[in-house]
């Protein structure tokens, strides 16, 4: 059996993130500490100006913590240099946004294989990927539309299927399903389901109580701390 410490994929330990604007400094997070494991299915709740944001920046490695430690599929992010988070960020990172965020130019096919692109992988390799994560989230029949031609639901399964192109440790989703209508959020959130039960890492940023209780943990931030956290 693994150890505990083999298992984890995300792990702050006591994250600062604070700002400084004019002479006060905002304190955005505020020693947050947590740890994933893999297989997980999280949810971050809380409500607006409460670090929610910025924890889903840091988690992302999209920004970096002013103090602490995060530790994402074993490495400290914290003290990588730009180049090397970017391409960690690349490997074990597939991001699914509220507003899908695929390229308006590109068919459905070549939006799956961008993440594919970036890591080098040979061109047969990345239509044959694309295709069968296509057929996963059930886009296979529309491979070569424009995402004008879609559904707001269709997109955003096109985009779970580009966050997943490199298989990546932890899926992070952004309210994903904000700009959708109700039955076509179930929908995705069934999807998500479906990714979690195939063992897929997944935390989910939302103020949606009815999305959020698809998970099966829940941290709530508030005022750059950890209000509760119940795995």
């Amino acid at each position: 059996m693994p150890s505990p410490a083999a298992t984890e994929v995300v792990k702050l330990e006591n994250v600062k993130r604070h700002y400084l604007v004019g002479d006060e400094t905002v304190k955005a997070l505020d020693g947050v500490s947590f740890t994933i494991r893999k297989g997980g299915y999280w949810a971050i709740m809380g409500p607006s100006g409460s670090g929610k944001s910025t924890l889903l920046n840091i988690l992302g490695c999209l920004d970096r913590p002013t103090e602490g430690a995060y530790w994402l599929n074993g490495e400290n992010t914290a003290t990588m240099e730009d180049d090397a988070l970017s391409d960690h960020r690349l490997k074990n990172l597939g991001f699914v946004f509220q507003s899908f965020h695929l390229i308006p130019q590109l068919t459905v096919i070549e939006n799956i294989e961008m993440p594919m692109f970036y890591l080098g992988i040979p061109p047969r390799e990345r239509a044959e990927r694309a295709k069968a994560l296509a057929e996963r989230v059930g886009m296979g029949h529309r491979l070569k539309h424009l995402p004008s031609e879609l559904s707001g639901g269709q997109r955003q399964r096109v985009a779970v299927a580009r966050a997943l192109a490199n298989d990546p440790a932890v899926l992070l989703a952004d309210e994903p399903t904000g700009n959708l209508d109700s039955a076509t959020s179930v929908q995705i959130m069934e999807l998500f389901q479906e990714l979690y039960e195939q063992g897929k890492t997944i935390i989910l940023v939302t103020h949606e109580p009815d999305i959020a209780a698809y998970a099966k943990s829940h941290i709530v931030v508030k005022d750059g701390k950890i209000l509760s956290c119940k795995e």
